[in-house]
């Protein structure tokens, strides 16, 4: 804590910067998706590109909607990502029998072979940043940024 004299105020503490777990984290934060943001550029994808890619990989099949529940994004901000990923032969959409509108997306084989690709950038760009930490360490971070994220209600997955 610094004590700062204002013109005619009485001293008033100010914290340091670095005393916020906030600072810390935001840097650690920008600095790790920083890295993986370009290095999926040098794969021509984007983090929201992963993102929505591991998603649909984990269910299978999905509906654009529940695409941007899952991810925080709109709706709009989704089907503009499946547009790109469609035209990259990633992703296919299946209208539902009787309902054109109604869209159950799934991965191409394409999608399906690039997928381990990215996971390996993904992979490789934590073990740059967290290496430095033993396994137990990795795990009481992580457990405890989840605790947090509980607490504070955060769900929405990152994607910038």
């Amino acid at each position: 804590m610094v004590s700062m004299e204002t013109s005619g105020a009485s001293s008033q503490q100010i914290s340091g910067l670095e005393s916020h777990l906030g600072f810390w984290l935001r840097r650690v934060s920008n600095a790790v998706s920083g890295a993986f943001s370009r290095a999926l550029q040098e794969e021509q994808t984007s983090v929201a590109e992963w993102v929505l890619l591991r998603e649909l990989f984990e269910r299978g099949q999905s509906a654009p909607g529940e695409l941007a529940e899952i991810s925080g994004l709109t709706r709009g901000a989704v089907s503009k990502i499946i547009d790109k990923l469609e035209a990259k032969g990633w992703i296919q959409a299946n209208s539902k029998e009787g309902d054109r509108r109604f869209r159950l997306l799934s991965l191409t084989r394409g999608g399906r072979r690039n997928l381990p690709v990215l996971a390996k950038v993904a992979d490789t760009n934590d073990a740059r940043f967290f290496d430095c930490l033993d396994q137990a360490e990795r795990d009481a971070l992580r457990k405890l940024l989840t605790k947090v994220a509980a607490h504070n209600r955060i769900h929405d997955v990152p994607t910038e």
